[in-house]
């Protein structure tokens, strides 16, 4: 693939290398040519110096002939219109933009343009770290919204219902893999010994789940 990132901070620097790194051809945007020094002089990746929404630096990019776009910038509103320049004027399919507020990003992803919330993610990884969780987060929406994520529940959570599940946790079950075979579960379905269950949560909400989860359900009395 052909892959124009806009941003050459931590993040555009750390996204270059990889792609580069795997095979890919990247052309790298910053404004401030010293950001380029985080690629190191080795690194096979062209370097354009400019803002990176400007239609003529996005020409000299190889905006016209890219596969991909991500505008990772440190600036939300740099990041969306250079997405949306390269989506809707050069017609690049698949694009992405870094954004660091979540409500922004929610309503990008509903024009269209696949955007990833630092905000909550950050949250989700700094919960799950400090709580102790080493489990990894299954799928996530594009926005960094939503996140579905794997339970280990303890063991006194067997034989209760999904609905006590989903109260205790303030999360949804999406589905439940029993004896190997997918289930869709209703309120009323009983949490069994084997079950694997995915819930989808708010993805801030991540780590704190996957604590509850983990404990033996409180008692209503």
């Amino acid at each position: 693939m052909y892959v124009v990132v806009m941003g050459c901070g931590r993040v555009g620097s750390a996204l270059t290398r990889a792609l580069a790194g795997i095979g890919h051809e990247v052309t790298v945007i910053d404004r401030d040519p010293r950001a380029f020094l985080r690629l190191g002089n080795d690194l096979a990746c062209e370097r354009v110096t400019g803002v990176g929404f400007d239609r003529d630096v996005l020409t000299r990019a190889g905006i016209a002939r890219a596969d991909a776009f991500a505008a990772v910038s440190s600036g939300d509103n740099s990041n969306i219109i250079a997405a949306r320049v390269a989506r809707e004027m050069f017609g690049v399919e698949r694009v992405v933009a870094r954004i660091y507020d979540a409500k922004r990003a929610a309503v990008y992803e509903r024009l269209g343009i696949p955007t990833i919330a630092t905000v909550p993610w950050t949250t989700d990884r700094f919960l799950r770290t400090l709580i102790g969780d080493t489990s990894t987060t299954t799928w996530r929406d594009p926005s960094g919204t939503v996140a579905v994520t794997q339970l280990t529940l303890h063991e006194q959570w067997y034989g209760r219902t999904v609905r006590d599940l989903e109260s205790a946790l303030a999360a949804r079950v999406s589905f439940i893999i029993r004896f190997g075979q997918a289930l869709l579960p209703d309120n009323k379905t009983v949490v069994q010994s084997d079950d694997v269950v995915y819930v989808a949560t708010a993805s801030g909400n991540v780590g704190a789940t996957v604590a509850i989860a983990g404990k033996p359900p409180v008692s209503e009395d």
